[in-house]
């Protein structure tokens, strides 16, 4: 049989493409402590070409060759940069960064009418946002790798390839920031026989009428498998979903002027802000300032689900210059009593959420360049009544919740409005990383993708191990 003239062309194209690629691969590691640096910046000068170093220090970056003579930039926050041209970069060379701190002393005699305090600053960041932030449509390729697991093993993981379109800042997230899952590299998905806390809960939701006790005999073999996975979608939807991560209120920076955002003009009612020191990165001097709790709790409105009553902690980067937002790194821990009693009894932790924003500079804009959010979510605990009941129904502390890690690298930025319409008319929009998607070898072989880490690549390949015999 002849192969047909199409997929002889489609196959030279992919060929050509996959030569036409320099892979950049090192280590950064920290000069005076010899301790590898995770999240390291790896980009390519002028360009939205990028990747982040993992927990190892290590990477790998694709880079086209047009871009061979362009500088390569290694960097992180307190560093020194490296720079180089791609080409003559190295691979297997380990990067020593030197720390590289600016005078507090300095920044605070400077006799303009600059903020001094770090309350001042944050405000200053939050009221400059129109400016630093896009204001006009785009839309930004990123690699997803979303990963959950309990206290002994991986339960469930998924690399996928996104698109996410954004209308520009000031326009609602709710109706303006869509996402689309294009494609699938790996799923692999062992949750179903701990889920039925998931499914009671869906039972519930949709009937408030459904007596929890009347069911805790329930078997996984009385269960259609069809009923089981919308119920396990409906948990992942209302704690971790795409569409909540981007169009809610952990979207800090984006979603800062929607209604009911954690950080607007009145964010010292939940949270204080200190200046700690000046730091450099890339040769510009950042506030480093940190995150704490205000007189009022934080709460995060989550529908179904008692997000309330949180303090903040963390550290928030913002540039000495035009007091753009560099990176924020926001925790939200228990505070009230009925949160800690919660958290505590249920979760076995007092830290519920965890997230990083991190921001490239592109075109005088800032622009996302990775996501981590990480948050524990119940999944076996039986019966939720009452404290006793709960004590009686106890499952092993070990099993009962899983820890959910989303991690996502922002990889190209479109801003080409014909580009931009094309592609809203095209894709579906839809976030649901469960929805049957293609996947293409030729897709991913130039894809610049999270590397794993010595210890995740070991728990992915026990977890693709057990995925496939459990699947049989």
């Amino acid at each position: 049989m002849k192969t047909p003239i199409l997929t002889v062309l489609l196959l030279i194209f992919f060929s050509i493409s996959a030569v036409a690629q320099k892979e950049v691969r090192g280590t950064v590691v920290d000069t005076l402590g010899q301790f590898p640096i995770e999240s390291a910046s790896i980009y390519v000068k002028n360009t939205t070409i990028g990747t982040i170093s993992n927990m190892d220090g290590k990477f790998s970056l694709n880079v086209p060759q047009e871009n061979l003579q362009d500088t390569l930039v290694i960097s992180s926050i307190g560093y020194k940069s490296f720079k180089s041209t791609v080409e003559a970069f190295e691979n297997g060379t380990t990067i020593y960064l030197f720390e590289d701190i600016a005078s507090l002393d300095e920044v605070l005699i400077v006799a303009d009418k600059r903020p001094k305090t770090g309350n001042e600053i944050v405000l200053r960041a939050i009221e400059e946002l129109p400016e630093t932030m896009p204001d006009s449509a785009y839309i930004q390729r990123a690699f997803l790798r979303h990963r959950e697991r309990n206290k002994k093993e991986y339960k469930w993981l998924i690399e996928s390839a996104l698109s996410v379109y954004d209308a520009g800042y000031g326009s609602d997230s709710r109706d303006s920031l869509l996402i689309n899952v294009d494609e699938v590299r790996k799923s692999y998905d062992l949750r179903e026989v701990d889920s039925l806390f998931a499914y009671t809960a869906y039972l519930k939701s949709r009937n408030p009428r459904f007596k929890t006790l009347q069911n805790r005999n329930l078997n996984r073999d009385t269960i259609a498998t069809s009923t089981l996975v919308k119920a396990i979608k409906w948990n992942d939807e209302r704690v971790n979903g795409l569409a909540n991560l981007f169009q809610g209120k952990l979207n800090l920076v984006r979603n800062a002027g929607n209604p009911g955002a954690l950080f607007t003009d009145k964010m010292l009612e939940e949270h204080q802000f200190r200046l700690d020191t000046v730091l450099v990165e890339n040769d510009e001097k950042l506030y480093k300032i940190e995150i704490s709790k205000g007189a009022d709790f934080v709460g995060l409105n989550t529908p179904g689900i008692y997000n309330e009553g949180f303090e903040p902690k963390g550290w928030i980067y913002i540039y000495w210059d035009d007091f753009a937002i560099k990176k924020i790194e926001y925790n939200l821990v228990a505070a009230s009593d009925v949160q800690k009693r919660r958290s505590k009894s249920l979760l076995g932790t007092l830290e519920n959420h965890k997230l990083v924003l991190d921001y490239r500079r592109y075109n005088e804009k800032m622009y996302l360049n990775y996501i981590n959010y990480e948050t524990p979510k119940l999944v076996k605990v039986g019966d939720r009544s009452t404290d006793a009941q709960l004590e009686e129904n106890a499952q092993d502390p070990d099993e009962q919740f899983y820890y959910t890690i989303q991690e996502i690298l922002f990889t190209e930025i479109i801003e080409d409005p014909g580009k931009i319409e094309a592609e809203l008319q095209n894709k579906e929009w839809n976030a649901d990383v469960f929805s049957p998607k293609p996947y293409h070898p030729s897709f991913w072989r130039n894809y610049n993708v999270l590397l794993e880490s010595e210890e995740e690549e070991k728990l992915i390949q026990d977890l693709s191990r057990r995925a496939t015999l459990f699947q049989e």
